[in-house]
Formats: structure tokens, sequence, C-alpha cells
């Protein structure tokens, strides 16, 4: 894809209306009770609750970027129809500005997106996590305006696997096959021919790629097990020859690093040292921002808490993975937003790490003195995070105001 914009219907850098969408921007998605946290060194102490925020949290360089762009071609263009290639991000409040706007979501599956509908004179705009080689290049043949918003993280995980593809080796991508960076990042490897990707969800997927390597699996297991999780014609006979390994950008950093080691190691138990140095890569792709929320969160679970709030989507994979990091330490609960707390009856409704529905948890927050860590994902605005913090003091029946007035009198 063009790295610049280098045509009048190809736009990377935004449209130079930074100043005139801020105020929109500041509106929508600031949070004053956030910024008094930071300001207190990350706490806030009222009724017996001692609220703990995570250093590092919510929106990330890349979704700021991707946000602001969709408000400046909003700008931009403000009689023409706008269209979104799915989600901007994975956040629920986010995406329904979006339609506020007057952006059109289009769907999309394993096969791509569907762009019957639009004409040569929209604008669609690329989400953060970007889009396959082909939808890129069918939006290019309908001549519309492209305003790409990949995040530039995830456009090194892309240069990374084209040189795998490039190299003849096979880019093996630890992440969630449905997932829309990962069908681009897979994507990257079809511009070279008879090359291929296989993705692996977890570290149990990625050793049964090392038992095959290592001669112990099954073809016909190995084949219907990735099904839907390779590339097409994909011959683990042949193209667990060479491997070069990457990451989609959110997941569990210590995991991708871990599976890289596991199937490295395999490779030299199955064929030796030197052969590993000669058809084996693998790099750290996981994204710096990623990288600082696991790490804050990690630090913020040294200390003494008794509940966790992880705020965010529940699509969102860079928030289920700090979600999973606070689930083995600490009670933990995954909530969309702030809604998910009942004030007058102390129940919360949340997604339990690894689960896949969400269910309702009575008396979660305990009685007495009590510390609460917070965190959010990097798709989760500061308002929506401050909204939820307020819901923690009201739950004591502490109000915002008297929340702000408590910590202004101790500072």
């Amino acid at each position: 894809m063009p790295a610049s914009d280098t045509t009048s219907t190809y736009y990377r850098k935004g449209f130079g209306l930074k100043s005139e969408v801020q105020e929109s921007l500041t509106a929508d998605y600031s949070g004053r009770l956030v910024d008094l946290l930071r300001a207190r060194e990350y706490e806030l102490s009222a009724g017996g609750v001692t609220v703990r925020l995570a250093r590092e949290f919510g929106f990330c360089y890349g979704v700021e970027r991707a946000v602001e762009y969709a408000y400046q071609t909003r700008t931009k263009f403000p009689d023409r129809r706008i269209f979104l290639a799915g989600e901007i991000i994975h956040n629920p409040h986010v995406n329904a500005k979006m339609r506020e706007m007057g952006i059109e979501f289009l769907a999309s599956n394993e096969a791509g997106f569907d762009f019957s509908g639009v004409e040569g004179s929209d604008v669609v705009i690329l989400p953060a996590f970007g889009v396959t080689m082909r939808d890129f290049e069918t939006l290019r043949e309908k001549g519309v305006v492209i305003v790409d918003t990949t995040c530039g993280s995830v456009l090194n995980v892309w240069k990374r696997v084209d040189t795998y593809a490039r190299d003849g080796y096979t880019a093996l991508i630890h992440g969630k096959y449905y997932h829309e960076e990962t069908r681009a990042t897979a994507s990257q490897v079809e511009k070279y021919q008879d090359r291929h990707y296989l993705v692996v969800r977890d570290m149990g997927e990625a050793r049964i790629v090392c038992d095959y390597i290592e001669g112990r699996g099954n073809r016909d297991e190995f084949l219907t097990r990735f099904a839907r999780s390779a590339s097409p014609h994909f011959d683990p006979d042949r193209d667990l020859a060479r491997i070069g390994v990457a990451n989609q950008t959110t997941m569990l950093a210590r995991e991708s690093l871990a599976i890289g080691e596991e199937v490295g190691r395999a490779m030299a138990r199955a064929h030796g040292d030197d052969y590993r140095a000669a058809n084996f890569r693998t790099f750290d792709t996981i994204c710096s921002a990623t990288q600082d929320r696991q790490d804050a969160v990690e630090a913020l679970l040294k200390e003494p808490l008794d509940v966790m709030l992880v705020v965010g989507g529940y699509n969102s994979s860079n928030t289920l993975s700090l979600a999973a990091i606070c689930a083995k330490t600490v009670t933990t609960y995954h909530v969309e937003d702030a809604s998910c707390l009942d004030v007058d009856t102390g129940i919360i409704r949340h997604r339990p790490a690894g689960a896949h529905d969400e269910i309702e948890t009575a008396g979660w927050l305990p009685g007495g003195s009590v510390r609460v860590g917070i965190t959010a994902g990097a798709s989760t605005p500061n308002n929506k995070i401050g909204e939820a913090v307020a819901r923690v003091f009201a739950t004591r029946g502490v109000t915002v105001e008297e929340a702000r007035e408590v910590n202004e009198e101790t500072k």
C-alpha cells in the first residue's frame, strides 16, 4: 500500500484540519476525573474506597490518530457519502460517534468487505487495523477517496511478513484468524506466488505446530484443525520447513515471545541448530503501546488490590489481553463501560477472562476499606474510564464532587 499521500484519492496523513476538529474530540472523549487521577499520582480515595489507575491506559497514539482522521474526513467532505471499512477501533461508544457523524459502516466476513454499494464519488476510511490487500485493491479500482488510518505498528508487522514471504518463509502469526488486523497481516503474503501463512491462537496451537515439525503430527488432523487459519493450499509437510514468526500487535507479549522460542526450539530438535539458524526467524512485533499498557498493569498488580476493573470493548483484543493478565492475580471484572456497574443493586455485568458471554455478579465491591485497580484498553476513551471510576465511588454513596473535594483537601 502507498506510504504517503501520492494521489488526490489516497490520504494517509490527514487533511491538516487538526485544529478544526480538536474541540469536538475534546468534548467527545476527554475525562476530567482521569485528569484528576493523573494529578493525584493515579490515586483517589473517598468513602473507604481507594482507586488506583494504571500509569499507562486508554487511547494510544494509533487510536487517537485514527479517530482524529475520521473527524477530519467528515469536516473535509461534509457533503459526500463516507464509509468505514468495519469499525474504526473496537469501542462501541467511539463507533456510535462515527454513526452520529453520518459515517456508514461496511460489513465484512472472512471473504472481505462488501463494497457493492460504494461508488467512485464516495470516501472510504480504512480502520486502524488496516484491510487486506484484496480489499485495498478493490477500492483502488473503484476510484474512491481512501483515507488510510492503519496504525504504524501494524504496518511494521506487515513489512516483517512481507519480508518473510519474499525470502521464502511461511509466516507463522500469533493472533486470532478472524480479527481484522490478522486477516490484513496474513494477506501480505499474497504479493508473492506460492507463499503461505498459518495463524496460531495460543501456545496450545503453537505446540501442535511444534509436534508436526518434530514428526509427531497427523496430517489430516492438522489440516482440519487449521482449516480456517491457514492460507489456501497450505501443506504442513512443505510449508513448515522455513518459518518466520510475527504476531497480531495486541496479543499477550510474553506469549508471543514464548511461541517464537518454542517453535525455534522445535526446529532445532528436528533438524539441528544450523538448520534452525538458516530457516527460522522471529521478531517481537508487539506494538509499544500494547507493551506499555501490559507492563503498567503488571506493575499495578504488585500492589495490594482487592478488585481489578478492566474497561473496554468486549471485542477489543488488547483489552482482553489486559483482563487475562489481571485475572491471574486478583479478582477481575472486564466491563464494557460504566453502565455495567449498577449502583442501586451492587450488581456488575462483566465478561470473565476467557469467556464468551457476559454474566452478572452481585456484591462485587467488598465491604470495608477496599482498593480497586483500574486499567483500560487502547481503544477506550478517557471519559469512559472516568465514568467507571465515578460508578465505583457511587457504589459507596460518594459523588464525583465529594471525591474531588476530599482529594483536593488532602493534596
